[in-house]
């Protein structure tokens, strides 16, 4: 009793199928594995403690900078706590803080938690206008309850058509 189909014409197909069915798969298969540390996650403090966001992986942290919080070293190292309702975390930056960078104000930051649970920013946002905060951290702050926005459309949403809203 043999598996290979009787009909010559069948037995080519499937020999093709077989041929080029692993090379398909090796191809997917690197280009999931290419795109490994393409993904960047967005969580807010209490999001990143729940989910145990491993030391190393990259992570995008939004909050609203804790008032009090923001210590500058002389050394270029600056850290500030980012908070929502129910958790804080803090974050390290080497560099210079954007223009608009306040405390109390929504920031998003780009880069990593390290082992010992600090998040490594190797980039930050500020808020950019009065009205305006990316969607996620809006969000995030709305579902926890502590979105201090007043409701208004902003007057331009970078994420549409980059036409201003009216």
């Amino acid at each position: 009793m043999s598996f290979l189909p009787k009909s010559r014409k069948a037995r080519r197909r499937l020999t093709v199928l077989l041929a080029v069915a692993p090379v398909v798969a090796l191809a997917v298969g690197l280009a999931l594995w290419g795109m490994r540390d393409a993904i960047s996650l967005f969580y807010t403090p209490s999001q990143a403690a729940a989910a145990h966001v491993p030391a190393g992986r990259k992570a995008q942290l939004g909050g609203l900078v804790q008032k009090g919080s923001v210590v500058k070293h002389p050394d270029g190292l600056v850290e500030f706590v980012v908070a929502d309702q129910r958790s804080t975390a803090l974050v390290r930056y080497r560099g210079d803080l954007p223009d608009l960078f306040r405390e109390g104000q929504g920031v998003v930051a780009s880069g990593a938690f390290d082992a010992s649970g600090a998040f490594v920013a190797n980039q930050v946002l500020a808020k950019h206008d009065e009205r305006y905060m990316p969607r996620e951290v809006a969000k995030a702050l709305k579902e926890q309850g502590e979105w201090r926005g007043d409701g208004a459309k902003p007057a331009y949403d970078g994420y549409r058509s980059g036409k201003p809203t009216t």
